[in-house]
């Protein structure tokens, strides 16, 4: 790798006066940089430089983006309150307070003090820093996304250890910032340096390969550059035209990313045409269509759609002499300077207006999608781990490559694989949570569908409604996970919240019944019962009671030291569990249990089990044995009044009642298809249900019908789930 460039104050002047002419503006440049000769006289970097040197760079760097006098002074004085001792409230006084403002928050974006923290989590804390501040004032990344390129640039005087970490860090957060920004020269630069740091063998395999064809390609190149011109210049058609190189880290990745070989990657022979206006681009690439045969699925247009960060150009690949393939863009002046400027170019300084931070910050927002999305996310999760919220920006803002848009043209850029409710939350966490139903293209489709980009999406919502847990096995944007978790969560604690209310309900009605006071549910009583019912703390105590899983007639005896006299229940409880093998008496509706008459045994209404499900009974009081689906809610984490029962001998006689539910999108005939099915498959129909939500476009269909035992159960349930348009079959629970 070659050494920096090196530059002094004259070469920044002479780069600033290109584009700054007023005598104030050039003072406080002049200023700035004797400032931070002052300050920094004595120090040295560790290829033996003055410190100045750095700080010239970065200055130099500045200018020639063309950003303002305030961001230059800034460039040169960003390490003063760091390395110099200098404060801000003094820098304020010696300059002003923007420039101050701007030198305090670069410096914060330095270094964390390190205080024994997790590696990965004092990392992520650092880098946290860096994104907080750009959401801030895009100012400050443009100084340390220039800051650590010239440290990349004299990357080899510090010892390989703090290479590879500090070529890491770059290309994980630094890079893609960079891409992000537009600032595609800067890009490519730091992608090729950390290259160079981190896998040396492999930079030097690619730069052999791309230099051992370097002539032959060259050579092509030039030939196809020659055509094009003497085609463009008979069709009176302005332009610029040039070959251009591919960046050594954007090949590899290639490879490694498609699994190809270097021959495989189709833009090394690129082309690139720069013209007047939109239109010459749509006309030269007619011409050039027409002149040569292009690779289908390759045309991509970037000028109607534009890239996240402004990018904006028209590609295709094209099939030349001997078959030779070659990328060709082609994009006007403007977008040649921003695709490697970015914002840099878009918000160029401009001598004789008033500069206004926050309004660039807002146009920024307003032309950058993301940019506002990512500054609402990070305001947003401020509170998580730094960790977390380095994956989540990792994860749904640098690896996004797929563009959808709302119904009135706003883009939305996203991981690949996120679906209709990672769109919504990116929308906004209200829109998330109420999400009922989405349209894509005009057409309604699961809540699980993988958008693709172009696709205009719309999210139907309901008020009232919240987030299902099941949408977490396929929403792909950490954003939508934590954002889905925490609701769960929140609704969670509310719900344990309104059984411990319950359950102090029902302890007190106990005890009104009894004759007794409340005072017993003092919380200093009835900590010393907590151990008899197997729990520790009164929240779990309370909940016990709520969930029937603590009885509480069996508290009261234990407060008040009083028995109760053997109630129906009670007696039959004890009946069932003496030993049961000796007497077996069979029930009329297929089920048995010992010691009990045939008529104490009962099917429950509100799960309707058939002969083969998993079943257990409950006690009730005065009316025998009800039985239930092993995963009926109703019984679900009862520990009391619960008794063995089981299935008898089959019996081909017996019919069960079942009642299933069916979602499905609404369509014609879809009643009768449903109707055929449940027909063709010999199942008695007692009832059936349908209503239709026109507004989300699906339906509802409740049928009641009669089975013999569960493997008919489920083989109706399995045809009926092949009917098109069918979107979900469950049975009926409530």
């Amino acid at each position: 790798m070659a050494d920096a460039k090196t530059v002094g104050l004259d070469d920044v002047m002479q780069e600033v006066r290109e584009y700054i002419h007023t005598p104030e503006s050039l003072a406080l440049i002049e200023k700035a940089a004797n400032y931070a000769a002052n300050h920094h006289a004595g120090q040295f970097r560790r290829s033996g430089e003055p410190y100045i040197i750095h700080l010239t760079n970065v200055a130099y760097i500045l200018a020639t983006m063309r950003v303002g006098p305030s961001t230059v002074a800034a460039g040169f004085l960003h390490d003063v309150i760091e390395d110099c001792g200098v404060s801000k409230e003094q820098l304020a006084k010696d300059f002003d307070p923007e420039i101050a403002e701007l030198v305090e928050s670069v410096t914060k974006v330095g270094k964390l003090p390190y205080k024994g923290k997790d590696e990965e989590e004092y990392q992520a804390a650092n880098h946290r820093k860096i994104f907080i501040a750009m959401a801030k004032d895009v100012r400050v990344i443009l100084i340390k996304l220039v800051d650590r390129l010239h440290n990349m640039r004299t990357l080899q005087y510090q010892p390989e250890a703090s290479q590879k970490r500090i070529a890491a860090e770059t290309l994980d957060v630094y890079a893609p910032i960079a891409h992000r920004l537009g600032l595609g020269e800067i890009k490519n630069e730091l992608e090729d340096l950390c290259f160079y740091y981190l896998n040396r063998d492999e930079y030097y395999r690619i730069a052999h390969l791309v230099e051992a064809k370097k002539a032959e390609r060259d050579a092509a190149v030039s030939q196809m550059i020659s055509e094009i011109s003497e085609m463009l210049t008979e069709n009176h058609i302005a332009f610029r035209i040039f070959g251009r190189s591919k960046h050594l880290y954007s090949i590899y990745k290639k490879m490694v990313t498609k699994n190809k070989r270097f021959d495989q990657i189709l833009d090394l022979l690129a082309i690139r045409i720069v013209t007047k206006t939109e239109q010459n681009c749509y006309e030269i690439l007619g011409f050039i269509h027409a002149a040569y045969r292009p690779i289908p699925g390759r045309l991509k247009d970037y000028i109607a759609m534009p890239k996240m960060n402004m990018y904006q150009s028209l590609h295709t690949t094209i099939i030349g002499e001997e078959g030779r393939i070659f990328e060709v863009q082609i994009r006007t002046e403007e977008m040649d300077d921003i695709a490697e400027r970015g914002v840099a170019a878009h918000w160029r300084y401009k001598e004789g207006t008033r500069y206004d931070a926050r309004k660039e910050q807002k146009e920024i927002e307003d032309k950058l999608s993301w940019f506002k999305d990512f500054a609402v996310f990070t305001g947003e999760n401020e509170n998580e781990s730094a960790a977390e919220y380095m994956e989540t920006l990792q994860k749904d803002v640098f690896e996004a490559n797929v563009y959808v848009m709302t119904p009135k043209g706003r883009v939305i850029d996203l991981p690949n694989g996120a679906t209709p409710i990672d769109f919504a939350y990116r929308i906004h966490t209200d829109v998330g949570h109420t999400t009922v139903g989405a349209i894509v293209n005009n057409a309604m489709v699961p809540l699980n569908t993988a958008l693709q980009t172009g696709d205009v999406v719309q999210v139907r919502t309901m008020k009232g409604t919240g987030p299902s847990e099941d949408w977490l096995k396929f929403v792909k944007t950490n954003q939508a996970k934590n954002k889905i978790r925490s609701y769960l969560a929140k609704k969670e604690t509310e719900s344990h919240q309104e059984k411990v209310e319950l359950g102090e309900k029902i302890l007190g009605d106990e005890l009104k019944k009894r004759g007794f006071d409340l005072s017993y549910m003092e919380k200093k009583k009835l900590e010393n019962i907590y151990s008899l019912f197997q729990v520790s703390n009164y929240i779990d105590f309370m909940y016990g009671i709520a969930v029937k899983s603590i009885n509480p007639t069996s508290v009261v005896e234990k407060l008040t030291n009083q028995k109760r006299s053997l109630s129906d229940a009670d007696a039959l409880t004890k009946l069932l569990n003496r030993d049961t093998s000796k007497r077996r008496i069979i029930s009329r509706t297929g089920l048995k249990a010992g010691g009990i008459d045939s008529m104490k045994l009962s099917l429950a209404q509100c799960c309707h089990p058939v002969y083969g499900d998993s079943i257990t009974g409950f006690i009730t009081k005065g009316e025998g044995v009800r039985v239930h689906r092993s995963d009926c809610p109703n019984v679900a984490g009862l520990k009391t009044r619960l008794i063995k029962v089981e299935w008898d001998e089959p019996d081909k006689d017996r019919i069960y009642d079942a009642n299933l539910i069916i979602l499905c999108r609404d369509r014609n005939f879809l009643l009768t298809d449903i109707v055929t099915v449940v027909s063709q498959c010999k199942t008695p129909i007692i009832q059936v249900n349908a209503t239709v939500n026109r507004e989300e476009l699906t339906s509802t269909i409740k049928l009641s019908i009669q089975v013999h035992d569960l493997p008919q159960l489920q083989n109706l349930i399995a045809n009926l789930q092949k009917v098109d348009s069918v979107l979900k079959v469950e049975r009926e629970v409530h």
